[in-house]
């Protein structure tokens, strides 16, 4: 690799970490694509994110352009995210599942001046291109890609990228209205890979890290960062619907040591047949996040995965994204509890009134520190609400017990006031979880003319040839809930919508019994 220019007081970047790797150990694997089983050393992986780079600079992308990237899973794609950053600008990932329309709300709010995609989505992206005034250039994996790789210039120039200038900008899934973009900054990102190394204790020998989540989600691109960090292999898995099969085979054969995966992908791997025959013994760690986990789920987890410590990530995309994890040691005795504040996060859990809340007490967790976003893009309003008083109000809403220990309670935005009385879902949903006819369940407060609002349980069952009824689960819930806690009607349906990380969008099922479910809800008097 050749370099040109010499920058002083140059900020240190995700782009100079590959960098590095590609002159210590230029012939060790850094990307894996589980799907082609494609392999790409730190050498070839630089060399096409310089060639890529210096094509963007020969458009006319200037530092602090915003250059999206939008498509499945893939090497090209992570290459395209790192060529943007040593380009100068900031990348800009795409959700794939969006529809032209909301492609081009992000490349218009972003102001794109150019796009990366693959030929998977090139249809969605031509259609959106058309509302898009500012956008000069559109380059395609599988298209024209290496076509533009081969006759770029493959000289690595340094340019001046400060650490504290936005590197992505990704944005928020948009549940509760138009999606804002989170400006994480190239610090912010190389701190979280760093804290994240040092809270969990490093990786312990050869990293080889795999994550069930998509590229354009914080948790697919922060979580290969610690890998990246120690010079170690990331598996890519490929996009589109998720094969437990298919990702026990890719964990056995390329020996993964590390993985994260939301609960329900967990679920489905717990789930298979012959999962303990499987020659898992290099997997050391094991992650889950981005979607509440009932307790049920988390003791089926360490029943199955005995060899591998069991983690519990919690956080958010504007906060790169980690603040607390639950470690290993800690995951019986503390079952349920997201952890404690991981290195360079501090945190509070406080009331309306920005005051701390005794232990024990329900607060909103709020913090403060490197890890945490410069704010939202072109939305100075919504920035200084999110940091009122001076720290990040993440909108989740937590009790510590007497150990510091911090445990969820609902997200602020989906607590149930009944009758005057704080209802938090999460709590529900638990104890719903572990009764033997259910598969999967969401709490949401419905309107009711006597208590305001009424919670409603929408349930898939186990088996939709015995599905639970609403007696069969207030005798559950007995013994361990309020009887105001407890749901008063119960709508069954086959499936739970999910964003891509796997998460609940409560206000889809809100809509749709505003509109009447598809299935009649029972109820209790």
């Amino acid at each position: 690799m050749t370099i040109t220019g010499s920058i002083t007081g140059r900020g240190m970047t995700l782009s100079d970490i590959l960098a590095r790797w590609s002159r210590v150990t230029p012939d060790a694997v850094g990307f894996v694509d589980a799907a082609t089983r494609e392999r790409r050393t730190y050498a070839q992986a630089d060399d096409r994110i310089t060639r890529l780079a210096n094509t963007l600079l020969a458009d006319g992308v200037a530092p602090g352009d915003r250059v999206a990237v939008i498509g499945l899973n893939g090497v090209a794609l992570l290459e395209s995210y790192i060529a943007v950053l040593r380009a100068g600008a900031i990348c800009v990932p795409v959700n794939f599942r969006l529809v032209a329309g909301e492609v081009a709300y992000t490349l218009n709010d972003s102001g794109a001046v150019a796009v990366v995609a693959d030929t998977a989505t090139a249809d969605v992206v031509r259609a959106a291109r058309a509302d898009v005034p500012g956008l000069r250039r559109v380059i395609t994996i599988g298209g024209d890609l290496e076509e533009v790789l081969d006759a770029a210039d493959p000289t690595y120039h340094e340019l001046a990228i400060a650490d504290d200038a936005t590197a992505f900008i990704m944005y928020t899934s948009g549940t509760t209205g138009a999606p804002k973009g989170a400006m994480l900054t190239h610090r912010n990102l190389y701190l979280h890979a760093f804290s994240s190394t040092m809270h969990l204790g490093g990786p312990g020998g050869p990293s080889v890290w795999m994550a069930g989540t998509p590229l354009f989600h914080i948790a697919g691109l922060a979580g290969f960062l610690p890998s990246l960090l120690a010079g170690g292999t990331t598996i890519i898995p490929a996009s589109g619907g998720f094969d437990p099969d298919e990702t026990l085979a890719i964990l056995e054969r390329e020996r993964v040591t590390a993985c994260f995966f939301v609960p329900a992908q967990w679920a489905a791997l717990c789930a298979r047949p012959g999962v303990a025959e499987r020659d898992l013994s290099a997997l050391r760690k094991g992650s889950w996040g981005a979607a509440p986990a009932s307790t049920t789920l988390l003791r089926t987890m360490i029943a199955t995965f005995p060899d591998a410590e069991i983690v519990t990530s919690f956080g958010q995309t504007e906060c790169s994204p980690v603040t607390t994890t639950l470690r290993g040691e800690d995951a019986v005795r503390k079952l349920g509890s997201v952890g404690t504040p991981m290195i360079n996060v501090e945190v509070r859990v406080v009331d309306d009134a920005m005051e701390d809340v005794a232990p024990g007490e329900v607060g909103e967790i709020v913090y403060r520190g490197p890890l945490v976003m410069s704010g939202y893009w072109n939305k100075p309003e919504e920035t200084a609400e999110a940091f009122r008083g001076g720290w990040f109000h993440s909108g989740d809403l937590v009790r510590q017990d007497p150990d510091g220990y911090y445990y969820v309670v609902d997200r602020k935005k989906d607590m149930i006031i009944s009758g005057g009385e704080n209802i938090y879902c999460a709590e529900v949903e638990n104890v719903l979880a572990g009764h033997p006819q259910v598969a999967d369940v969401a709490l949401i407060g419905v309107p009711d003319d006597r208590w305001g609002e009424t919670p409603l349980a929408v349930v898939v069952p186990k088996d939709p040839a015995d599905p639970p009824t609403l007696d069969a689960l207030d005798e559950h819930c007995r013994s361990q809930l309020a009887r105001y806690k407890r749901p008063r009607r119960l709508t069954l349906v086959d499936a739970l919508p999910r964003n891509a990380t796997g998460k609940v969008q409560k206000t889809v099922l809100r809509e749709r019994e505003v509109a009447g479910s598809p299935t009649a809800p029972e109820a209790v008097s």
